[in-house]
């Protein structure tokens, strides 16, 4: 069981990595309920986290989800303290605190530029997060940490993207530095950026030949003898 997660979380990553540009290290957002599921179910996050990613991570979490957590009072202590370890992400509510779900939202900024993952129990929050394109979604369930397949909203986002409806940002600058590669970026732009100059045609040659005189109809000649009376 274990072998078979562990390829559908290297199956899904693949699908973040090709089609979103995540890489390492994969920065991933914590609320309070994960880290008291974890606490719960003795899960060390710090350990277990970049085992099933295979990878570096980097957890952290804002100052919103911390007081949110000291709000909740003593039950929640121990998620608190948790989290307290991870990094803090500056969110631009530090005067006036939003719910954790609200917060880690407007992270995410609507197309997820950061590359974030969203870890988090939170039903209200993981129904928001699959609604925007590009976002991995982690959760506790019994007792192992599972990586959430990609949304349907982000597998429409990327078939779009194939049939040419749409290019994402990350894939149309993906594109831009291949072409610098091959030489042939600064070409695509210049020929975009200006109109071609439309070259004067040459006259047609046959237009330059002097026209020949149509040879004249013959006159019949009158038939010579004496006229008769």
């Amino acid at each position: 069981m274990k072998i078979k997660r562990q390829k559908q979380a290297k199956k899904t990553l693949s699908f973040y990595k090709y089609n979103f540009s995540f890489r390492e290290p994969f920065q991933i957002l914590l609320d309070g309920t994960f880290c008291q599921a974890a606490l719960k179910n003795k899960i060390q996050i710090k350990e277990q986290m970049p085992k099933y990613l295979m990878g570096e991570v980097q957890l952290c979490t804002t100052n919103c989800v911390l007081k949110e957590l000291e709000s909740l009072g003593k039950e929640l202590y121990g998620a608190k303290i948790i989290l307290q370890r991870f990094q803090m992400r500056n969110c631009s509510h530090l005067k006036s605190p939003l719910p954790a779900s609200q917060c880690l939202q407007s992270m995410l900024e609507g197309n997820n530029p950061h590359h974030y993952f969203i870890a988090s129990q939170d039903q209200e929050l993981t129904a928001a997060v699959k609604k925007i394109p590009g976002v991995p979604l982690l959760y506790i369930i019994l007792n192992t940490i599972v990586l959430d397949k990609p949304s349907l909203c982000s597998v429409n986002h990327v078939q779009a993207a194939q049939a040419g409806q749409l290019v994402a940002p990350d894939q149309q600058q993906n594109i831009l530095s291949l072409k610098e590669e091959k030489g042939i970026a600064g070409n695509v732009t210049e020929k975009r950026g200006r109109k071609r100059k439309r070259k004067a045609a040459n006259p047609n040659p046959l237009s330059c030949l002097k026209k020949k005189k149509k040879p004249g109809v013959p006159t019949p000649k009158r038939a010579e003898g004496p006229v008769q009376g």
